[in-house]
This record gives structure tokens, sequence and C-alpha cells, in this order.
């Protein structure tokens, strides 16, 4: 044995599923959201389809909450959990993307926490330059890097905090958003096109809200205390995640009958504030920034969980210096040289969320078909037989590859990216289907594609 411990100590599950809820809500209740919402208007839908796009898109959620039940039940971080089903050396590929996802959302916070900070300065007459750039990028990066020195009991509590002061004055930044919009307009929008534009729509939002977020489920569920119910922890999860992420993304529906082109702006944050009175601004960019922390605070937090558990050992010193200069190097190539935050943002969400999607259908198809008496920890362990599990990584390659011959964007062009399949991100939920049927195909094998390869 090499002395990994599989499973949370007892004396380090403190968490209630009070706080899963508290910390999810602060992830989501960024401004970010807001975005999304200008992004579903931008697929030509009314007022009542891009409602419902942003409730059942906001409801992918359930997918982090499932995966937070059995991160609780078993008392795993979540990429311990899928060395069951892709096996342990088979497990590295998809935790490997994980965390390139949890880097990506990272620099993606940080850069928008960047864009904030530079506007914030303009209102008070302090002109953007590079420098004045670079500044703000040191000034934000920085914050969240030393977030990373901070222990799980403290995060919480400060996520806690941040949940309430933020989520309250983000509710009145929305309120002035609501009284601006444009209601009329709103309403009198022509019906889009269920298919070409509706599911799109819910599969841009899935892949960059529930479907990127179940990585970190677990992570956090794992140190609920013990005697806390499932149920619990799949509500607070779905509904601390869903609630908030679902208001702001209906705010930014509205807010785009104002600002038509907030979904295509280089500096959607700082479109947003045109809709605000003056007086308001400066509060706004302070709570917008301020909103963004807790996210960063989870994804370098999940990122770290994910590098380990790839088997990349370092001390904490050594994988903040990492990250940090992930989180400099990104932003920096983003706002000097490409000049395009949307345009990445969203090629980004298309790609890591076709392969997040066949890593949680592969993961909770594993788990209904397999693990229902509990996950065995002779599966989970580094010495374990259980080197490649074929069912599970067989099944997560195909979809893969199957949603990527499905899409299309900037710098890939799949061979069946046509009629509904053309310019959007239904590919992730092709993916995710495959992923599905694959591993209902394969479960009469039994064990004969889990044995040891070597």
């Amino acid at each position: 044995m090499n002395g990994e411990k599989i499973k949370v100590p007892q004396q380090d599950k403190t968490l209630t599923p009070g706080k899963l809820f508290y910390n999810w809500f602060a992830a989501n209740i960024g401004i970010m959201g807001i975005v999304f919402g200008a992004i579903i208007v931008s697929y030509h839908l009314s007022f009542i389809q891009a409602t419902l796009a942003s409730l059942v898109g906001a409801l992918s959620f359930v997918f982090p909450g499932w995966v937070a039940m059995i991160g609780k039940r078993e008392g795993v971080t979540t990429f311990k959990l899928s060395r069951a089903a892709y096996g342990v050396q088979g497990n590295k590929v998809p935790n490997g993307i994980a965390w390139v996802n949890m880097v990506g959302w990272l620099a993606i916070n940080v850069i928008t926490g960047t864009l904030l900070l530079v506007s914030l300065l303009q209102v008070v007459h302090i002109n953007k330059s590079a420098g004045i750039t670079a500044i703000a990028l040191a000034v934000f990066a920085g914050i969240v890097i030393l977030s990373g020195l901070v222990n799980e009991t403290i995060l919480a509590r400060i996520q806690t905090w941040l949940s309430w002061l933020f989520g309250g004055l983000t509710v009145v930044i929305l309120i002035f958003f609501l009284i601006k919009a444009d209601w009329q307009q709103a309403l009198a929008r022509p019906a889009g096109k269920w298919l070409g534009g509706f599911w799109p729509a819910v599969s841009i939002v899935a892949a960059g809200s529930g479907i990127s977020w179940s990585m970190a489920a677990a992570d956090w569920s794992a140190y609920v205390k013990p005697q806390a119910s499932q149920s619990a922890t799949f509500w607070h999860t779905l509904l601390g995640g869903a609630v908030p992420l679902f208001i702001l993304m209906w705010g930014g529906v509205l807010l785009s009958t104002v600002e038509p082109g907030l979904a295509s702006a280089a500096n959607p944050i700082e479109v947003m504030s045109h809709a605000l009175p003056s007086w308001m601004t400066v509060i706004y960019f302070l709570v917008a920034a301020g909103g963004l922390i807790p996210q960063c605070m989870i994804s370098l937090r999940s990122a770290r969980i994910n590098l380990a558990t790839v088997g990349i050992k370092m001390s904490q010193a050594h994988s903040l210096i990492l990250h940090s200069a992930i989180v400099i190097a990104l932003p920096v190539y983003v706002l000097f040289i490409a000049e395009d935050f949307m345009g990445n943002f969203e090629l980004f969400l298309g790609f890591l969320g076709t392969c997040l999607a066949a890593w949680v259908a592969v993961f909770l198809c594993d788990s209904v078909l397999y693990r229902q008496d509990g996950y065995a920890l002779s599966d989970m362990m580094l010495a374990s037989t259980n080197h490649y599990n074929w069912k599970g990584i067989g099944s997560w390659l195909v979809a893969v590859i199957t949603g990527f011959l499905f899409t299309n964007n900037a710098v890939w062009n799949g061979p069946f990216a046509r009629g509904i399949f053309r310019d959007n991100s239904l590919g992730v939920f092709v993916a995710a289907v495959a992923a599905v049927i694959c591993m209902v195909a394969l479960r009469p094998l039994g064990k004969k594609l889990s044995e040891e390869v070597d």
C-alpha cells in the first residue's frame, strides 16, 4: 500500500447539508449568471422559451446533487470515486480533463474579476490601459491565490458570509435590471425553434453550470457529517446552485431587451453597468467582483484535489505556484492577445462540456448499475488490480468522439454538425446519451472488461 487515504477521516466530517447550500449558493450568485441569460436570448427564443430554458438549465444541478449524495454516503471525494468506474489508471484521463475544467473556470473568473476592476477604476476616472489591466489582474489573482491557504472549515464559513453579503446585494442590483427592462419588447419576442434553439440554449447553460460543477460535488459532500441524511445533501446541493442561477439568468434574459449586444460584448460586465443608475455603478462592480471570489475558491480547491488524485503529488506551496502561473497566463492571453472574452468562453464550454457530460453519464450509470451496495475500497486504491475498467473507458471514449462528430466551432468542424446541430452545443447532449447507451449495452459482459490489463 502507498499510504493514500481513500475515505475522509471521521474527525474531518464537520459540514452540515446547510453548509453545502451556502457553498453552492455563493458559487452561483456571481454576475456570470446574467451573461448566461443573455446567451440564452441569443438563440432567438421567446420570453416564455427563454424563461423555461433558464429553469431547465439551472436544474442541471440535479447532477451535482446526485454526485454529492454518493460522495456523502461513501465519504470519498469525486475522482477517487470515479476510479471504480474507469479503473485506477484509466481514471487519469477524465480526471486530468476535470482538472483542466476547474483551472479553466478559475481563469475565466479571474478574467471576469479583472474586467470588473478595470471598469470600476474607469468610474473613478482612471482610464483603461494595459498597465491598469495588468495591475487589476495582479490584485484579483492575488486574492484568489491566497484563498488556497484556507482550510475546509474556514472556507465553508467564508462561503456562508459571502452568500448573505453578495447574494443580498446582487438581488438589489437585479431589481434595478428588472425595472430597466423593456417588458413589452420581451413579451413580444416571437417563438424560436425548440430543437434548433431551445435545447442548444439549455445545453450551453448545463455545460457551464451543473455538468461542470459535478466534478467538485463530492469534494465537498465527502466532508458532511455521517448522521446527515442523503436527501438533505441532495436538495441543499441542488437548490443552492439552481435557485441563484435561475434568478440571475432570468434577469439576463430581461436585461438583453435593454442591452441587446450583451451576449457578444468583449466586456459583458461593463455593458451590464449601463443599465444601472450612475450612483450605483461602483456598488455594482464591487458586488460583481466579490461574487466571483467564492467560485474561484471552489475551483482552486477542486483543481488541487484533482491534481493529487491523478497521481501528481506536490506540496501545497508548489501546487499554489503551479495554479498561480496558469491563473495568470491564461488571462494574459485572453486580455492582452486574443481580446475576445465571450468567444473564448463559449469555445471553452463547448469542448469541455462534451468531455464532462460523457464523464458524468458514465460515472452515474456505473453507480446505478454496479454500486448499489456501495463502493469497494479495493476498486479505488492505487494498489488495486482494477487498473482499467474498459466498460467505463470505452463508453467515455465513444461518447466523446460521438459528441465531437456533432459539434462545430471556431476551431473544429464535425462531419455531422449539420441542421439542428450546426453552430450550437447540442453535441454535449449527444455525448451524454451515447455514454448511457454504451454503459447499458456493455452491462451483460459483467466483469470481463474490468479485469486487470498488464
